[in-house]
Parts: structure tokens; sequence; C-alpha cells
């Protein structure tokens, strides 16, 4: 590489249990992003400490020449920086309980990202995110952010409408975790060795197409035969450290592709397509953050631990599997160095699905440049797809106008029309337990 520019990024979230994945991943790709700088940024100080301390000592034996600090002062986080990773969870995991636990009293579908828990946690993220973009700007104006901090869709809508000249580029690692296991499907290496066309929401899509990237051999019959059988769970060495419930969303799938065959459906189409599945085989007192909790948090903090105790990082969990973390390296890559690659991002429509409305959010491949993103056109979503998607982005711009002008109502509104909400009534009683429970974080609805 003759490009001698080295980089220097903050990840706004530090004491995220990801984090350590990410920094692994950015020395390990020192040939394709050369760092000069690497800081982390948490409102929560000592969370931040326990990834922070393990960190120091992963960067001190394995990149001593980047300098390597963790704050919790915006001002020194977001200065001399040229990129921002969003990883944050406002609320953390007691709020995330609340969001999969309060509409299961009602019956009612509780995800972290989707229904009245994904509305509730979007609300309270616009907030948050608009203050980490007001920090870039006024300490680093020329930086970007690459945000992946969830409810993904309704923060990209509240930025659209808040922060609409931000450099700010919100993307989702989810439909590249299932082009890893289509790659593995038909024989190939990973995601890199596919093509693909893919249009949706965010974590509500579908993919028309999906081709070898050098040969352009058509897979989809090949992974329409997988997936009506299998969905898109693989077993074997493969799926050897996956989650009982990810084991689960993963071979749901077979039963999402056989509603609508001619494309091959985003995990999550699975609570809009089953609502009573869901609600039905769900646990109301162990959810997914009380198995996280459980499984990925104490391993993770476990971990730190160990290295901060032994003063070494050698044999560390993370070194054997970061696909989470190198699609955002791959990223800020093509951005810094103009690629031009294609990868997704949550954009304004402004034609890409063209019998969609232009101001609405959409989960698009994206050329990645010096210039931000430019989406790719995609042609026409199919009758059903489309009606989905205009009752869910509808709720999304809903919960956008119930920050802004802190109604109730619109929220209200949102929850009732969603496609896992059965009637207003009990989108009411949702809402009202929400409220108290969300008081740190919404506005004072009215």
């Amino acid at each position: 590489m003759t490009d001698k520019r080295r980089f220097s990024v903050v990840i706004a979230g530090g004491g995220s249990t990801f984090t350590p994945g990410f920094v692994l991943n950015l020395i390990q790709s020192e040939d394709k992003f050369p760092l000069r700088k690497l800081k982390f940024y948490d409102n929560d100080a000592e969370r931040q400490e326990k990834i922070g301390a393990a960190c120091a000592i992963i960067m001190k034996e394995r990149a001593p020449q980047v300098e390597f600090e963790y704050t919790t002062d915006p001002a020194e986080a977001f200065s001399d920086v040229d990129f921002v990773l969003g990883s944050i969870r406002v609320g953390k995991y007691h709020m995330r309980s609340l969001d999969e636990k309060l509409p299961l009293k009602y019956g009612v579908n509780g995800q972290e990202t989707t229904g009245p828990g994904g509305m509730a946690y979007g609300l309270r993220s616009v907030p948050a995110i608009v203050e980490i973009i007001d920090y870039m700007e006024k300490y680093s104006p020329k930086a970007w952010m690459v945000n992946y901090s969830n409810t993904i869709a309704i923060v990209s809508e509240g930025v659209r409408r808040l922060r609409p000249h931000s450099r700010v580029i919100n993307i989702c690692d989810m439909p590249i975790d299932l082009m890893s296991r289509m790659a593995k499907i038909v024989g190939l290496h990973d995601y890199h060795d596919l093509d693909f066309v893919y249009y949706g929401l965010n974590h509500f899509g579908w993919w028309k197409h999906v081709y070898d990237k050098k040969t352009g051999k058509d897979y989809m019959p090949e992974l329409k035969k997988y997936v009506a059988k299998n969905g898109y769970y693989v077993g074997g060495d493969y799926d050897q450290d996956t989650e009982d419930s990810w084991v689960e969303t993963f071979k749901k799938a077979a039963d999402c592709y056989a509603l609508e065959p001619n494309t091959l459906p985003n995990t999550y189409m699975q609570y809009y397509y089953y609502p009573h599945y869901e609600v039905a085989t769900a646990n109301p007192h162990f959810t997914r953050t009380d198995e996280i909790l459980e499984y990925r948090q104490k391993i993770v903090f476990g971990e730190c631990a160990r290295i901060v105790k032994e003063g070494t990082a050698k044999n560390n969990m993370w070194d054997r599997n970061a696909i989470h973390s190198e699609y955002i390296v791959e990223i800020c890559h093509a951005i810094a160095y103009n690629t031009r690659e294609k990868f997704l991002a949550n954009v304004p429509n402004n034609g890409a699905i063209c019998n969609m409305p232009d101001d609405c959010i959409v989960e698009v491949p994206c050329l990645f440049g010096a210039n931000g993103v430019e989406p790719l056109v995609v042609g026409e979503a199919g009758r059903f797809q489309r009606a989905l998607m205009m009752q869910q982005v509808t709720c999304e711009q809903l919960v956008v106008d119930a920050y802004v002008e802190k109604s109730y109502t619109k929220l209200w509104e949102a929850f009732a029309l969603n496609k896992t909400v059965p009637d207003g009534l009990i989108a009411k009683k949702i809402l009202d337990d929400m409220i108290p429970a969300n008081k740190p974080y919404w506005p004072d609805l009215k």
C-alpha cells in the first residue's frame, strides 16, 4: 500500500461486549486500515473499565505503535478522530429485558428490534445518537460515523430529520451473517464470494438474487431448495458455538420462505409472518436478554478479567471469529480509500426501490466511498413485500414523530399499527407500561 495515511478511530460504546472483537479485527486489518490512534468512549465508566483494561493489554502486545485510551470525556474522545464507530445500547440490558418482557405480558412478541420493544429502544436511541453526532461535528467535523446501534431503522429516520447533513452511515451486519451462511451452503469460502440484490427495511428484507461474484452463477435455485428444508442452519463445526435461540431462528427461516418463495427472507421476518408462534414459544420469564447475560456477557467479562489478571492476551477468545467487526472495518476501508465497494446501508429511498416513497428509510445495496454512500436501484418491491414495508416504515416514522412532537398519540398509533400487535387497546396497555420504565430516556409524552 503506497498510501501512508493512518487513521484515528473512536468506538462510541466502549463498554460493549462486542468491543474486544472490534479491537482484534482492527489490529488484524493493519494492512487494509492502519491505525495511529484508537479510543473508547462510554458514559458508563465502570463497565468500560472492564473492557478497556483488557483491551489496553491487547493493544500493548499486538499493536504497541497505536496510541490507545478510553475515556468518559466527550472532548477527549471525539477530538482528532477520522472515524466514529457507534455501538451504544441506551439503558443497557436492563432496558432490553423490559423491551422483551413487557409486551409478552399482553400476548405480544417481545424482541429487541421488532414490535413495541424495538420501537421503545429506537425512541431511546435517537437522542443518544444525535448527541454523539454533535460531539463528532464539534470536535472532528471531517470525521465519518459508521453507526450500527439499534434500532437502526428508527435511528436512521431520526438522523434523516434531525441531522440531515451529518456524515453518518447507518449499517447492519445481519444480512452479511446470513450471506456467510449462504456461501457455506453452496460451497464457497465466505460472503466475499457472493454478489447479491437485496432490498427492504432494517431487519425486514429479502434477497431477490444471489450470484457467484466471479462467474455470475445464479445460486438462488440451490439456496431456495436448501432453505426450504433447513432454513439458514448449517450445523456441524460451523454452528458449534451458535446459541440455542439463534439455532431456532436460523431453522425458522424455512417457514418464512414457505410463505413467500420468490425471494429469500431475512430471519427477522419470522416475527412479522408468525407473531402468534413467537409468543407461544417464548418464555416471558427468560428471554434473549437473560440468555445473553448468562452466556455472552458472562463469558466476555470473564475473559477480560482473565486477561487483566494474567497480564497477557495470549490465546484469547476473539482470535477465532470476528465477522461482525470484520464487516465494519471493510466499510471504513472503503470510505477511507474511496474503493466504491458494495455493502448494505440504511438510506432515504429516493427511487432505489421504485414503488416505495422517496423519503422513507430503506436498506439497499450502496457503493461506499470517500463521499459516503451511493444507493443502487434494486427495482420494484413485490406486492406482498411492499404492503408489509409500508406498514412497518410508517410505524418507524410515527416513532420519530412522537419524539419530535413529544406526542403520546403518535407513539400509540405506531404501536397499534405494528403487525405484531393485535389491536389498539393492547397497544395502549403496552405503551402505558413502557412510559414509566423509559422515563429516564424518553421525552415527556403529551
